[in-house]
């Protein structure tokens, strides 16, 4: 796609690259109010329990997993989606055949605004 606001789940080369841990990517596409996060997690794998004062809304679109959230472990599955509220500690965990995750984080984390790695 030809326009500077215009995005593709599926071209990697778009959005702020970052690995969160051993398994797990993200591209970051921040905007002035929020930002979307497009997080690819390879089978079996495991994101550290964090927690950050933003509000993060989660839809699992591919794949299935376990939402580790405030002391609770959730299946979630396609088309399931959940919301964090800030600094409540979190994580996942993709199933066998792994997860894509779309998140929204408002207001925007300033330290996803650049490549990098982990959660914070």
């Amino acid at each position: 796609m030809q326009n500077e606001n215009f995005f593709n789940v599926d071209v990697l080369e778009q959005g702020i690259q970052r690995e969160l841990a051993d398994g797990l990517s993200t591209r970051i596409f921040p905007g002035e109010q929020a930002m979307i996060s497009i997080v690819r997690i390879v089978a079996n794998a495991t994101g550290d329990l964090h927690a950050h004062p933003q509000e993060q809304w989660g839809f699992c679109f591919r794949g299935s997993g376990v939402r580790h959230q405030g002391g609770e472990d959730i299946a979630v599955q396609v088309g399931d989606f959940w919301c964090t509220p800030g600094n409540v500690e979190h994580g996942f965990t993709a199933g066998s055949e792994g997860a894509v995750i779309y998140d929204l984080f408002a207001p925007p984390r300033e330290e996803y605004k650049k490549a990098g790695h982990g959660f914070s």
